[in-house]
């Protein structure tokens, strides 16, 4: 077996355990404690510390210390979270079409409110250094990291005067099927207000999409120069 091999195979023991250590607690109508648990599963006690301490970090599990009447420290308990598991399963694109198609048919010019949308939103999507105007060169830096953290794979930037942002993916490419208008525009706007935080010396102008199977190209212009 590959290293890689090896890896995968004792990732999913050690999730077929947790979701053991999970049941028992489940199945308990009180707290356990490692000593419970061990005896439930018949394994060692430091396996169970290990998957509780993991199940603790990860927010699925509480640990609470127990009542003692004797002498001693009395030993910790454990209880499922009261909580709904955030690691759990989830539909963001479903969410996702569920609001552009809202946007599409409810706003009276779809583009605009897009493009508004995604502007509002441009400075959120970059790291949080602090300080003033960023030149043209850092800006354009710090916007194609961001977008390459959202998931649009950019190519590297031509220098030392870039006049595109070439992207290689669009991470929302299945909405864009259904409602492409919708989508480019908040793309666009996130690009125009995430530049418009950092620099009032460059903008991008406009998006076109699929230059390419594979590409779509952010035409940037300084600002007072754009058509």
């Amino acid at each position: 077996m590959t290293p890689r091999r090896d890896q995968q195979a004792a990732s999913r023991h050690r999730g077929a355990r947790r979701e053991m250590v999970l049941a028992t607690l489940r199945a308990s109508s009180a707290p356990l404690t490692v000593v419970d648990i061990a005896a439930e599963l018949d394994v060692h006690l430091n396996t169970v510390r290990f998957h509780l301490d993991a199940l603790v970090e990860a927010g699925r599990v509480e640990r609470l210390p127990a009542e003692g009447s004797g002498p001693g420290r009395p030993p910790i308990e454990y209880r499922l979270s009261r909580t709904m598991d955030r690691n759990g399963p989830s539909n963001y694109r479903l969410l996702a079409a569920m609001l552009s198609d809202h946007l599409a048919s409810s706003a009276s010019d779809p583009v605009k409110t897009a493009t508004a949308l995604g502007r509002s939103w441009g400075g959120a999507v970059l790291d949080s250094r602090p300080g003033g105007k960023s030149t043209k060169s850092e800006a354009l830096t710090r916007v194609v990291d961001a977008l390459a953290d959202l998931g649009f794979q950019p190519e590297p930037l031509a220098r030392p005067r870039a006049t595109q942002i070439r992207l290689r993916h669009c991470p929302f490419l299945e909405l864009v099927d259904a409602h492409a208008d919708v989508i480019c525009s908040l793309h666009l706007g996130l690009m125009q207000g995430a530049l418009g935080a950092l620099t009032g010396r460059v903008t991008v102008d406009r998006l076109e999409r699929f230059v390419e199977p594979d590409l779509c190209v952010a035409h940037l212009a300084s600002i007072g120069s754009r058509s």
